[in-house]
């Protein structure tokens, strides 16, 4: 076990320098790099002084080539390629995520500002899809064939098919615009310290109810299924049939010796629900309803070119992703002590 646990921890080394490295030759080519942007901002700048006459115009013709020479400075854009990587693996090394571009602060401090939002959705998220998906699987093993299985497969099916930001926008027209029942945007209202204990908790319900819902329903359909297959699976064995020829009452036989091994694929896979809850799924769900998560950092920081905050980010994800795979594969030995690494 521990030669596998270091063999997955060296495998990750080459895993993580392929991410980055890719990305960061992926992010040289791209246009519009924050120094095009600042050199197009100045330069509409000296548009519209122009446009009102005087002295001001001679700003239209351009950026004087020391200033130009600053602003690369200032980005890190006056050194090498391979340069520049090789110092954003030192800083990464030890946790230096970098300092934002556009916004003054550390990125660091930036995802620790974020996380709050994303976490409330993951939580809710990922706890609400299995504590009523698996039973809802259970449910629907046993009485797989039935009309309440057909009926419900039917449901969840339909509810799978549907984009989370499909039904995100549904959600706010219907319940948000037209009746008005819950609200558009944020996560708490304008006077939320002025609120007590109790009435914040009940404002911030109100206002993650139909973010939560929207992304609920996918991984919602996925759950369910795989409890009910796992369960059928498990049903149909020969010890299940030895149980109950010793005559074992159906419950017993259920949930003291199916529910264990059905669970199995299920279980295994919370390390990686509960952290993908967190970091997937999310950026067009905090857009719709303009909450200010990891999800919708990501996004401006891609449209404004913020690469330290783009790269910051996806080193943070792609390192608690490759740990949590780890975890989910040896979970599979904490619960099925039949399963060997070797």
């Amino acid at each position: 076990m521990l030669s596998y646990i270091l063999k997955r921890l060296l495998l990750m080394v080459p895993t993580l320098l392929g991410v980055l490295l890719l990305t960061f030759v992926v992010v040289q080519f791209v246009p519009g790099g924050p120094v095009e942007q600042y050199l197009a901002e100045a330069k509409a700048g000296a548009g519209r002084s122009a446009e009102g006459g005087g002295l001001s115009y001679r700003g239209a013709q351009g950026v004087d080539p020391k200033r130009l020479e600053q602003i690369k400075a200032l980005y890190g854009f006056d050194k090498p390629a391979h340069e520049r990587f090789f110092q954003m693996l030192g800083q990464f090394a030890r946790f230096d995520l970098g300092k934002s571009f556009f916004q003054n602060k550390d990125v660091s401090q930036l995802l620790w500002e974020k996380l709050p939002v994303s976490i409330s959705l993951g939580l809710w998220t990922f706890f609400i899809s299995y504590l009523i998906a698996v039973p809802l699987g259970v449910a629907k093993a046993v009485r797989a064939g039935s009309r309440f299985d057909f009926v419900t497969t039917l449901l969840v099916l339909v509810g799978y098919a549907i984009p989370g930001f499909v039904l995100g926008v549904a959600l706010l027209v219907i319940f948000g615009g037209q009746l008005q029942w819950f609200p558009l945007r944020g996560l708490t209202s304008s006077n939320w310290d002025e609120l007590s204990w109790g009435a914040r908790i009940v404002d911030y319900l109100w206002h993650i109810a139909m973010p939560v819902t929207a992304m609920v329903l996918g991984s919602f359909a996925v759950t369910a299924m795989l409890t009910k297959n796992a369960f059928l699976e498990e049903i149909r064995k020969q010890y299940v049939v030895t149980a109950r020829a010793k005559g074992l009452d159906e419950r017993q036989v259920l949930w003291k010796h199916v529910f264990r091994n059905a669970l199995i694929p299920i279980i295994t896979g919370f390390p990686a629900a509960f952290i993908g809850a967190f970091f997937t799924g999310s950026l067009l769900i905090e857009t719709l309803f303009s909450l200010d998560g990891l999800g919708l950092l990501s996004y401006e920081s891609v449209i404004r070119r913020d690469y330290p905050v783009v790269l910051g980010t996806l080193y943070f994800f792609t390192l608690i992703g490759l740990v949590t795979k780890l975890i989910s594969d040896l979970s599979y030995v904490w619960v099925d002590p039949r399963v060997k690494f070797d």
